[in-house]
């Protein structure tokens, strides 16, 4: 990974961090979810520049080496968007391909639809387009324990992270994040409680890789990364059309745990998101889990790398 390269870009009084690599007209930006940063796409940005395109991927405010709000709690969806518009911006680049994961499919999305004149296409891992009008109700379908629903408890979550060190954190996330099952705690139980601290790391995420992630997750800590998925999702963007007008794939791991959320798999086998997202291609890759990109890195870089030459 050393030919990737380091840069600041001051947004909003915020020095925001961004990886790049690559070289040429075509950009691809990548956006990570939780608890990732731009070491995620570490495969994805290397294969990319390979193929003649120029990758970028920044760490979303209050994650890894960008700068927290002064406010976290205030911290939103529409400070991310503002803040690719900035980025972009700032290094001249007028139009891009985004590839996101996890919550980061969000800000992709509504970035096509206030700024479709800059979007080629849009490639999202993890999660589907869905109108904010129609939430996933997971208080009325899942256990108060569920994972999403602890989080969204101002406090509940910095008092169960803040028990043990960032990598232990991020170690228990990524063995949680990629089981087939959802996360849910019992009543006695907080979540970081479910992961026995002998539980091997996935074969595909090294310690090395850990280490990454804990040594920025020490800077960062986790109180904007919880603000932002998981406390800000009511926002109003003043959005009234959310059908996506540009190309688009998405990937879903078929062990992925948020097939298990509620109505998602046959929101998305049965192809009723393409209401939304009319030029989307669906791909299924059978073993997958929530960490696809990282777990089959060769397969979701073909994947792209297709979606890419495809649509320049």
């Amino acid at each position: 990974m050393d030919q990737i390269q380091h840069k600041f870009i001051e947004v909003q009084g915020l020095k925001l961090h961004v990886a790049e690599i690559g070289s040429g007209p075509n950009v691809v930006v990548f956006l990570h979810g939780f608890p990732e940063i731009w070491y995620s796409w570490r495969h994805q940005m290397v294969a990319v520049a390979g193929a003649g395109f120029r990758a970028l991927a920044p760490d979303f405010r209050g994650y890894g080496l960008s700068d927290p709000p002064l406010e976290p709690e205030k911290a939103s969806f529409g400070d991310l968007i503002k803040d690719v518009v900035a980025v972009l911006d700032a290094l001249g680049i007028d139009k891009v391909f985004l590839v996101a994961k996890d919550f980061g499919v969000f800000p992709a999305y509504m970035f096509s639809l206030l700024h479709q004149e800059r979007v080629q296409g849009v490639v999202t891992l993890g999660f589907p387009h869905r109108s904010p009008s129609h939430p996933i109700k997971y208080h009325e379908h899942l256990p108060e324990g569920f994972y999403i629903s602890r989080w969204q408890e101002p406090g509940r979550a910095e008092a169960d992270f803040g028990r043990l060190d960032a990598k232990t954190v991020v170690r228990n996330i990524y063995i949680l994040f990629s089981r087939s099952e959802l996360p849910i705690a019992a009543e006695n139980q907080e979540i970081m409680d479910i992961v026995d601290p002998s539980t091997p790391l996935p074969s595909w995420f090294t310690e090395l890789d850990l280490e990454e992630y804990g040594s920025l997750y020490r800077k960062s800590r986790f109180r904007t990364a919880l603000q932002v998925p998981y406390r800000s999702s009511k926002e109003d963007l003043g959005i009234t059309d959310f059908i996506i007008k540009v190309p688009a794939l998405l990937v879903m791991g078929g062990k992925d745990y948020v097939l298990k959320f509620p109505g998602i798999e046959e929101y998305i086998r049965s192809e009723k998101v393409k209401e939304l997202v009319p030029r989307l291609e669906i791909v299924f890759s059978p073993e997958g889990t929530h960490f696809i990109q990282e777990q089959f890195p060769n397969e979701v870089n073909q994947l792209i790398l297709n979606f890419l030459e495809k649509h320049i």
